[in-house]
């Protein structure tokens, strides 16, 4: 009597458990791939937030000062389209597709020479800021105790500036000092207020880098403080 044989399909190389095997393998690495792409989405979409809101931001205060002009607004608009150039350099690296468009453009605005009164007038209420300036200067528990507190909610990104760590503001004075604390992580700077933006603060690429949670053009839990 002869000895029975096992049978293997001509061709294919693999027992029925080794099938098994290698489809499972294969499942797993569909599975992983499809992870990994979840995940860069993920990272990506957050990189263009940060993007899309400081180039609108910038379009936005350019607008204004185009509607608005003054004698620095030439010098103004230069630095700040070199910003957009920046910016939008940095969005095509990062594959955002969203729009961004800046606002219609308005004709410039002249102030008229009876507006003077007006201005005297907001010069005399200054001993009222000043004074909600000390009253706050301490007392905020949000804060963290090195000035006041403000632009509450306010969410922080990168102005593209390059140079050493300072900041941008369309809200302070150019000498102002502020500190940006990143809530997320802990970390915080003490920069001087150094250009114009359209922005409470934004951060020039140095400062932003001392601060900023890795693959994060946003900062949206911050606190900032005036403390000079």
């Amino acid at each position: 009597m002869r000895p029975r044989r096992s049978y293997r399909r001509p061709g294919t190389g693999f027992s029925g458990r080794n099938r098994k095997i290698m489809i499972g393998a294969v499942v797993a690495a569909l599975a992983g791939g499809a992870l990994a792409v979840g995940t860069g989405m993920s990272n990506a979409s957050t990189t263009c937030d940060g993007l899309d809101r400081s180039l609108q931001e910038t379009l936005d205060f350019m607008a204004d000062q185009r509607a608005h002009p003054n004698a620095q607004t030439d010098a103004v608009l230069a630095n700040r389209q070199a910003v957009v150039d920046l910016i939008n350099l940095q969005r095509r690296q990062a594959g955002c597709t969203g729009e961004v468009a800046a606002p219609a453009t308005t004709a410039p605005t002249t102030t008229p020479a009876t507006t003077a009164p007006t201005a005297t007038a907001t010069a005399t209420a200054a001993p009222t800021t000043s004074a909600t300036s000390s009253a706050a200067g301490n007392g905020d528990a949000s804060g963290t105790g090195a000035g006041e507190v403000v632009c509450k909610g306010s969410t922080v990104t990168l102005s593209g500036e390059a140079g050493e760590p300072f900041a941008s503001s369309g809200t302070f004075p150019l000498g102002t000092v502020l500190k940006v604390t990143n809530l997320d992580n802990g970390k915080s700077i003490t920069v001087t207020v150094q250009t114009t933006s359209g922005s409470c603060v934004l951060l020039n690429n140095a400062a932003f880098e001392e601060v900023r949670e890795p693959g994060k053009f946003l900062i949206r839990r911050a606190v900032i403080e005036r403390v000079g």
